[in-house]
């Protein structure tokens, strides 16, 4: 089970957004029905899911996330943009990255009052931006 400490991640990927290492519950919708894992680092806008069986990349995906803050979960739109394979000897997580589509106002100012609440929680390390 990943790290519960939250802190920024480094990425040779390009970043829209400063993306934190936490720890969340999600569910989302496959095929086969919802699968509930975990996603790893959350940022303003996406996700990384840890998972052994990662969506094929651009496939459009409903997520229900819960935030430690919020009453209720919400709903959201993705879409997998970025796969990395499970691999037993490699280092890094195995999993999908989703962008966040079409979030409506209500829903980005939660996911920012989250996000903003876990970047004050880190220390003075400076965050990476890619």
């Amino acid at each position: 089970m990943p790290d519960k400490a939250s802190k920024p991640v480094a990425d040779k990927s390009t970043r829209k957004a400063e993306r934190l290492q936490h720890e969340l519950l999600v569910a989302y919708r496959t095929v086969d029905g919802f699968i509930t894992d975990w996603a790893v680092n959350i940022s303003r806008g996406g996700i990384f899911i840890n998972t052994r069986n990662p969506l094929p990349a651009n496939s459009v995906v409903r997520l229900i996330i819960s935030l430690p803050d919020a009453a209720f979960p919400f709903d959201l739109t993705g879409r997998v943009i970025r796969v990395q394979p499970h691999d037993p000897q490699g280092e890094q997580t195995s999993g999908m990255g989703i962008e966040f589509m079409d979030v409506d106002d209500e829903k980005r100012a939660r996911l920012e009052r989250f996000v903003d609440r876990l970047r004050a929680e880190l220390p003075d390390d400076e965050p990476v931006k890619k």
